[in-house]
């Protein structure tokens, strides 16, 4: 094909831009993205600089239609799983798609013939960097246009080296030893069977260089750089190609145009049918191979393959699903741990005293309670909360303790074993040194327009904005972000007195006279009627609030520009899990730290907004309504999900189907089977982390209060990563592959979740729970001085822990008694440890109180100083990088750097052989007269 010798835009100064999509892709003529130094183009290929740059007088009047070059149109040759041009020797690296201006049913003249001229500039550019197009119209839809991608050798080996992409040097003859040595016999059955996807080949690798091209293992041009290298080369081209000026504002990117509707889609393709292996006999079926090894639910029990997912979908992706893995694996342990602490508070729940004192009728039937809430809310008796109070003992049990001491350590173990794992990942997958390779996004090099000395070059170097212009922009950008997460505390304010409003609407609706025929009245409390409605309303206002953040966090990270890609995605992670934070787990924190606490007694109790009495807690504690909560959400949360991630593609890919009248009629190359696949969300794997760091907040914070909570989330994990590897390989396109050295923002974040929850936990023990009370009452209160007992024992504890009301001393005198007219009472008993009337500090906090007070304080200082003391140890004893990680690290390093070395030492003696050899004979020719 023949090259162009300049590039191509479109000067539109006179013309009104019709593109709506923001300034992301705008360059002012002095601030170019960066591509290729003339030094290092193809040889064959001659390129004028983007200064220099060719640019047509008008839109309107571009006469010269030799300016542009266009690709080459072929009809579609009838083979559904080829993946290359018609000729059979060029690779398709990338497809780009748009609709045919010429046959849109609405035909604006104007605009479509813009968005056509903007189209041939930005390929004719295309083709003037080197990259060869070809063009085929749909089988099933004549107005769709298929722009396949190809980047020759020469292109290849130019873009390696500005992307400083590592490439085989030589086999790697490092021996590897198997971790589980006499073991191999049963862990043969969980791994992948590789008689079926073959282990790879691994290589000693550097960075490439066309200069030193001999010395790389390039044993078959074809292959030397597989399809995912390929891919991501022609992206970075892709996205950093320009097609229009405008008011000496250049516009660049595949990014803008698809989002601008110029192009429809832009992707890498697939290699075959997820179901079927590709006719190609030189096609491996990769895609076929992941989803019968790895997506297909026989495969659940398997070990994932790693190795073939990162080749596929390039190392992002990879990480990502070796994260998720290892979780899953330390999920395991936790779980059963977990789950032997519930079956030891179920198998006890028959020998807790205090629950049979509250079920029995003449206890807990005999005291009268006070009521909740003003007027509505009559006196009722506590044994209607015998139900509430036998789930209670499962739950606030000792082995409660044990577990959350547990999970403390587990959750260091969990960290550290996978920083290890990572380590060894970065040097199995070539990324330990990838920070330093990463290129900077266009977005960012298109706004560099200020020149500073660098510090340790002491260079110009361009940056997009001063110190003071980025101050500017952070302050803006955490104004905002507080401003969202203020506007998530409100709509926890606005549950809360919901809680308090509808409560009295329930008290007043349900039965509150004993009849244990009643399931209603069994089981449905006025509390629990409250919390269940209150948690569902609180997850409906998660998932809004949630939806309309994502795009203000995208605008937000926009607008500070980050460097790289990794910078950017860290930078929206951050923000987005703030939010996340306050939104899921906000409903959480109050009910374990706030809700009744700050109640006062009966006599002068605490209103909010003068209106609205505090709520209060069940006899028993907020603890089982905190596993309410806790249950709804996260499971809510996980149906949620999988209707997103599963039912939504599935549907909208088959109502696509449905469209395609003559879809089953025709055979449609692998090209178009891609393009009616669902898109990959902007966001990309963000969402799949959130919904795993989130679960792992819920497993980790509030652990002390659902012990089988990494049950279900071993259960939801084990689906989750074959949900979404079905959800990769068979619904969505394939991705553009992308370079990660580590899972990025989300490592910090999980180690500041596992701080938090040593202090969570503790405090739920310690004040949501009833078991410091009990252990005080036990030890302290149950014989004398303070009990009648003989021995420590636990009768009498719920009579001592309520105290007594006379419903005469309502103290508020701007309100009337809301006891009067309620029944002939005098007495009633309300949950906290005050002195009963007539004594001579009535109504104030008596001895028992500042006992458990003291107690809860010990308790959790002496629990975080244990726990974070083991954390600190495991830290410090557990190293980050194995030994043995470490020995092939270095060992690679001086191998690669001993053959580069070499390599060069061969080449500059054979230079200075010739170099001499030329010398000898000008000496002799200069001689040789002179002894004649």
């Amino acid at each position: 094909m023949q090259m162009m010798t300049r590039n191509v835009l479109l000067n539109m100064e006179l013309e009104e831009d019709d593109d709506e999509d923001g300034d992301i892709g705008d360059v002012p003529d002095s601030r170019r993205p960066f591509l290729a130094p003339h030094s290092l183009l193809p040889s064959g290929l001659v390129l004028e600089n983007f200064d220099q740059t060719i640019v047509c007088p008008t839109f309107g009047s571009l006469e010269n239609q030799q300016d542009f070059r266009t690709p080459e149109f072929e009809e579609f040759n009838g083979k559904p799983d080829s993946l290359f041009f018609t000729d059979g020797q060029r690779r398709i690296d990338f497809v780009l798609v748009y609709e045919d201006e010429t046959k849109k049913e609405n035909n604006k003249k104007g605009t479509n013939e813009k968005q056509r001229r903007k189209r041939q500039a930005y390929e004719s550019n295309l083709i003037c960097y080197g990259l060869q197009l070809e063009a085929t119209r749909s089988v099933s839809d004549d107005k769709l246009v298929f722009v396949k991608v190809h980047a020759p050798w020469e292109v290849l080996c130019t873009y390696a080296e500005i992307m400083h992409i590592k490439l085989p040097l030589k086999p790697n003859d490092l021996k590897t030893r198997s971790a589980f040595g006499t073991l191999n016999w049963f862990t043969k059955v969980l791994r992948v069977n590789e008689s079926v996807i073959k282990p790879e080949q691994e290589f000693f690798t550097a960075p490439f260089e066309k200069s030193r091209m001999n010395d790389f293992y390039i044993l078959d041009r074809d292959s030397f750089f597989n399809p995912a290298t390929r891919s991501r080369i022609v992206y970075f081209i892709l996205s950093r190609v320009k097609y229009q000026v405008m008011n000496n504002v250049n516009k660049f990117g595949i990014n803008r145009l698809v989002s601008s509707g110029i192009y429809k889609a832009a992707f890498p393709l697939h290699d075959c049918k997820f179901n079927y292996e590709s006719e190609d006999p030189s096609c491996p079926s990769e895609r076929y191979l992941l989803y019968r090894e790895w997506a297909h639910p026989r495969s659940i029990y398997k070990k994932q393959p790693l190795d073939l997912i990162r080749k596929y979908y390039g190392e992002k992706i990879g990480i990502y699903f070796a994260w998720l893995g290892y979780y899953t694996q330390m999920l395991l342990l936790a779980a059963v741990v977990g789950v032997a602490c519930f079956l030891y508070g179920y198998i006890n729940q028959d020998n807790c005293t205090w629950s049979k004192e509250v079920c029995d009728p003449d206890i807990g039937g005999q005291i009268l309670m006070c009521p909740q809430c003003d007027k509505l809310c009559p006196f009722w008796r506590l044994n209607i909360t015998c139900e509430s109070s036998k789930k209670l003992c499962i739950f606030d049990s000792f082995g409660t303790l044990v577990f959350a001491v547990f999970m403390g350590i587990w959750v260091t173990l969990f960290l550290e074993f996978w920083k290890r794992r990572q380590a060894e990942l970065e040097y199995e997958w070539d990324t330990v040194e990838l920070q330093q390779e990463e290129q900077a996004r266009p977005e960012y090099e298109a706004q560099c327009n200020h020149v500073v000395i660098n510090e340790i070059t002491q260079e110009e170097e361009r940056i997009p904005f001063t110190t003071c212009g980025k101050c500017i922009r952070i302050t803006l950008c955490a104004s905002a972000v507080l401003f969202w997460i203020l506007l998530i505390i409100a709509s926890v304010i606005g549950i809360i007195v919901y809680r308090l409003s509808v409560f009295i609407v329930f008290s007043t609706t349900l039965p509150k006279n004993p009849n244990g025929t009643d399931p209603i009245q069994k089981y449905l409390t006025p509390q629990m009627a409250t919390s269940i409605t209150a948690s569902i309303i609180s997850f409906i206002i998660i998932m809004i609030l949630n939806t309309i953040y994502e795009k203000v966090a995208i605008m937000i990270t926009n607008f500070e520009l980050p460097r790289t890609q990794t910078d950017y995605e860290n930078s929206l992670t951050m923000k987005m899990f703030l939010f996340q934070f306050v939104n899921y787990y906000s409903s959480c924190f109050y009910i374990a730290f706030f809700k009744g606490k700050f109640v006062g007694y009966p006599g002068d109790p605490v209103y909010w907004l003068g209106k609205y009495r505090n709520e209060e807690c069940d006899p028993g504690g907020c603890l089982l309504e905190l596993t309410t909560q806790l249950t709804i959400i996260m499971g809510g949360k996980a149906i949620w999900n999988n209707i997103q991630e599963v039912l939504f593609p599935w549907v909208m890919n088959l109502i696509g189907r449905y469209q395609r009248v003559s879809g089953s009629e025709k055979i449609t190359p692998r090209w178009e089977q891609d393009y009616h696949l669902q898109p990959m969300g902007k966001l990309g794997l963000f969402y799949e982390y959130l919904e795993m760091i989130i679960q792992f907040g819920f497993v980790t914070l509030f652990v002390a209060s659902f012990p089988l909570a990494p049950l279900l989330a071993l259960v939801n994990n084990i689906l989750e990563i074959r949900v979404d590897a079905w959800k990769l390989t068979t619904q969505f396109r394939r991705m553009v592959p992308e370079k990660a050295q580590d899972i990025g923002a989300w490592q910090p974040i999980m180690q500041g979740i596992a701080i938090l929850a040593v202090v969570t936990n503790a405090m739920i023990i310690a004040f949501t729970s009833d078991m410091i009370p009990r252990l005080v009452y036990y030890w302290s209160f149950s014989i004398p001085p303070y009990g009648d007992h003989t021995y420590h024992t636990m009768d009498g504890y719920i009579n001592n822990t309520l105290s007594v009301f006379n419903i005469t001393d309502f103290k508020n005198a701007d309100k009337e008694n809301p006891y009067i007219g309620l029944g002939n009472y005098t007495l009633c008993r309300y949950r906290d440890f005050r002195n009963p009337p007539g004594h001579p500090q009535e109504y104030k906090h008596n001895i028992y109180y500042w006992h458990v007070i003291a107690a809860k304080l010990a308790f959790i200082i002496v629990m975080e100083h244990i726990i974070y003391s083991v954390k600190f140890f495991i830290s410090y004893a557990i190293p980050d990088v194995s030994k043995i990680t470490k020995s092939k690290i270095k060992r690679e390093k001086y191998l690669t750097q001993k053959l580069l070395h070499e390599s060069h030492l061969k080449d500059l003696t054979k230079n200075m052989g010739l170099i001499a050899e030329r010398m000898g004979e000008v000496v002799d020719n200069s001689v040789r007269p002179k002894l004649e």
